[in-house]
């Protein structure tokens, strides 16, 4: 299932890990960036291999019959059960950026995310560190980022692009989280469409207890057509993951139009009153992939 939910945890606090892994986000975010102060930002990255290193080993034994070599020496178990993993690290222009680069080889990594992206030449040396199999989520987060997003989002490995919204309203000079950031907003999801990813994952709710709050922007999120959210604490992965996951009456529309199709054929029919046609239908069939289990 494509991750809707994208929950952060500090790179220096490694109790935190598996915990966060626990909490239902279906990606976590081991961050070596913004959450790490310069004095522990090798302590962090020490504790984020560590880690990786351990859950490789743990998944390696529990699917040992299982697991596949791509040819490096390692096995390759960036598929094994839980939510994937992507370690942010530091920007291009920070002592820490090669450091970085040499632990997100591991196998237990799905992705990288390269924050402040805005140099297509960045993401193609970050993607020389990488796997066949993984991928790199460009964090959008300046205005300079934002206008060269398509350019971006079809570099070689980029599986989708998120939008840091906070620090964009610093760099633009925008303030809040609202119709100010419409236009930024709707650009990201088309220069998505156009490079042929995935869709984007939009920026953190800042408020922890605003759950009214949180719904209200998952719903605006969603009607952008982002197809997921950044999360700063456990207690906003659930209702993320509700948000963005289809409806029971969305669901229940979305087979009637499969059955529909299947029983006559796409043209001159109706379902509910209305007429499917291709475009319907092909919205229908993304409803049901997405659909939760037991829907």
């Amino acid at each position: 299932m494509t991750p809707r939910s994208y929950l952060f945890v500090p790179g220096d606090r490694p109790e935190r890990f598996d915990k966060a892994a626990a909490a239902g986000a279906h990606a976590i975010i081991l961050d070596l960036e913004d959450a790490v102060a310069p004095d522990r930002k090798d302590a962090a990255r020490d504790a984020v291999a560590a880690w990786l290193e351990a859950r490789s080993a743990a998944a390696g034994r529990a699917q040992a019959s299982g697991a596949t070599d791509d040819g490096s020496g390692d096995a390759d178990l960036s598929d094994v059960a839980g939510p994937q993993i992507l370690v942010r690290i530091n920007t291009e222009d920070t002592p820490w950026f090669a450091r970085d680069c040499a632990i997100v080889g591991s196998a237990a990594v799905h992705a990288v995310m390269m924050p402040k992206s805005q140099e297509t030449d960045v993401l193609k040396e970050l993607a020389s560190h990488l796997r066949a199999d993984q991928s790199i989520v460009p964090l959008i987060e300046t205005v300079k980022g934002w206008d060269i997003a398509r350019a971006l989002a079809s570099q070689a490995k980029v599986q989708r692009l998120a939008f840091g919204s906070v620090d964009f309203n610093a760099d633009a000079g925008t303030s809040g989280d609202g119709d100010a950031l419409d236009l930024v907003r709707s650009q990201l999801v088309m220069a998505s469409r156009l490079a042929g990813v995935l869709p984007p994952v939009d920026g953190v709710s800042l408020a922890l207890d605003d759950l009214d709050g949180l719904t209200a922007d998952v719903r605006r999120a969603r009607r952008f057509g982002f197809g997921g959210k950044l999360c700063v604490h456990p207690k906003q992965v659930a209702g993320i993951n509700a948000g963005f996951a289809p409806s029971a009456e969305e669901v229940a529309w979305a087979r009637r139009v499969h059955d529909a199709v299947a029983a006559q054929g796409l043209g001159a029919i109706a379902v509910d009153g209305k007429l499917v046609d291709r475009p319907v239908y092909v919205l229908a069939q993304t409803i049901l992939a997405n659909a939760p289990a037991g829907f």
